[in-house]
């Protein structure tokens, strides 16, 4: 079955998704199938502030003003069908955080996980609590990422805002409130565990790691699971949508859980690896009491599925700051060559930690690295270079998840960075040792399972096994031997170089 359709011939009923990510915000259709409707999407592009000391973060109102703009336009590109609109499902980025006031007003930034600011202050709760006890009771390790950190950051430098905060949120619960009210305020399990705050086993928020960053747990958003819908629009949100005002809005799910799901893996048959702006790799299983491994985390997809897995903050990022460092694109001349380059025969060890990094290393403190460097070196090793080193950071998550897996299991590729390059993909598949498969690159995994999720909670898909396979037919990178050994070999040195600078006695702190 194709992954698209035209407006014409999409199968009722319609779920409208809504693709919350990073660096743009998109609204587009799927049919009950799970398969996406030609020309509905409405894209618009954000941009993040960053700073040099870390910062990473963005205004939460224009970026509101934007969705809103994104349903207009999906709204208007489903002209007469908008009306066999269903259900609408979100896929969000995970550990945001803002704080609002009893208004609902934002009266501090909206911090994205790449934020780093807040590094000294995990390294203080890694000192002060058993590290080990919290990450498997919440799923997460004390890290920059997390609310945690970030809240014990927040008070110490802005107090005064902090003060006023009546209710701390990500961005998917500002837009509930946003849109609903009171009723679009609460927080699916999935969002709230990657918070580092939830105890994911209870599904109930940690009073212990609350107290230590001095959070009470009213100021905390109430749980519900991804089946739990508001359906009562505000009245000018009602008034604009009339379509939507009737129809369950279900609470956002974690982008990289959507992803899995729309990709198609579902269960501990199949790994999902994403690689756009940063990467993950990631396997779903059900939520018997599953202990949570060393360096990984483990979230949630509902009250039923875990997803747990590794991200990496440096992807398809590490490429698009070489590409302008360079003056090069993805298929000119300096990609041919580095595609004609013998796999890790450039000299060069590279520690691809442009924006830190996460999984599974947890480097708060981390910059990126490239030794080897001489004057023979070209554009095109150090491109080849680093698309092995982020291939080396993937393998590391990978020996992780392996004993999560069945034995027999597959690993299916999506994101945009990594569907548009073969080169890429082999590379992956190399050093992985195993088999590749890959998604049609017009398929939206995150978007995908965002609506798939909806189109299960209306009862318009049987379970999410039923929907079609959307890696059947996607071309196969099979991995040859003599090169995985070779980026054994590199990855070896890149975890020396690593264990050199970063362990935790290492010499280098770029702070």
């Amino acid at each position: 079955m194709p992954s698209t359709v035209t407006l014409a011939a999409a199968e009722a009923p319609l779920v409208l998704a809504l693709d919350l990510g990073t660096s743009s915000l998109r609204a587009l259709l799927f049919d009950r199938w799970g398969r996406g409707v030609q020309g509905s999407e409405e894209q618009h592009a954000h941009r993040i502030r960053t700073t040099v000391d870390g910062g990473a973060e963005t205004d939460p109102v224009p970026l509101f003003d934007l969705l809103v703009r994104c349903i207009d336009g999906a709204l208007a590109r489903a002209v007469d069908r908008a009306g066999e609109i269903a259900a609408v499902g979100t896929s969000c980025f995970w550990h945001s955080l803002v704080g609002v006031d009893a208004n609902g007003d934002p009266v501090t930034p909206l911090l994205l996980w790449a934020d780093t600011r807040s590094a000294p202050h995990a390294a203080a709760l890694r000192a002060a609590f058993a590290g080990d006890v919290i990450h498997e009771r919440t799923g997460c390790p004390f890290h920059s990422s997390f609310w945690p950190a970030k809240l014990r950051w927040l008070s110490h430098t802005s107090p005064d805002a902090v003060a006023r905060v009546a209710r701390w949120q990500g961005f998917s619960e500002y837009i509930g409130a946003r849109l609903a009210g009171d009723s679009g305020d609460a927080i699916s399990v999935s969002m709230a565990s990657a918070t580092g705050l939830l105890d994911v086993h209870r599904q109930a928020w940690d009073r212990t790691v609350l107290k230590a960053v001095g959070v009470a747990p009213e100021r905390m958003p109430t749980l519900s699971d991804r089946t739990e819908p508001w359906t009562s629009l505000r009245p000018a949100f009602a008034d604009r949508w009339p379509v939507l005002a009737g129809v369950p809005w279900y609470p956002a799910v974690g982008d990289g859980a959507c992803a899995n799901i729309g990709s198609g893996a579902v269960g501990p048959e199949r790994i999902a690896l994403t690689l756009g702006t940063s990467g993950a790799m990631r396997i779903v299983r059900a939520a018997q009491d599953v202990p949570v491994p060393p360096d990984i985390w483990a979230y949630r997809v509902d009250r039923e599925r875990f997803v747990l897995g590794g991200a990496l903050s440096n992807g398809g990022n590490l490429l698009a700051w070489l590409g302008k460092l360079l003056g090069i694109g993805y298929g000119d001349e300096t990609t041919k060559l580095a595609a004609a380059l013998p796999p890790d025969a450039h000299g060069l060890t590279v520690l691809p930690f442009l924006a830190g990094e996460r999984s599974p290393a947890w480097h708060d403190r981390s910059a990126g690295v490239v030794a080897g460097l001489t004057l023979a070196t070209g554009p095109e090793a150090l491109l080849r270079a680093g698309m092995e080193a982020v291939a080396y950071r993937f393998a590391a998550i990978y020996d992780r998840l392996c004993p999560l897996a069945e034995r027999e299991h597959a690993i299916v590729a999506n994101g945009g960075a990594i569907l548009r390059s073969p080169l890429w993909l082999q590379i992956v598949a190399d050093t992985l040792g195993h088999d590749l498969l890959t998604l049609d690159p017009e398929a939206e995994a995150s978007a995908r399972g965002a609506a798939l999720l909806a189109l299960e909670a209306v009862g318009a898909l049987p379970d999410l096994a039923a929907a079609p396979d959307p890696a059947e037919g996607g071309a196969v990178y099979h991995p040859d031997p003599d090169r995985h050994a070779r980026y054994q070999k590199g990855r070896e040195r890149q975890r020396k170089l690593e264990g050199l600078l970063y362990s935790p006695t290492g010499a280098w702190d770029v702070q």
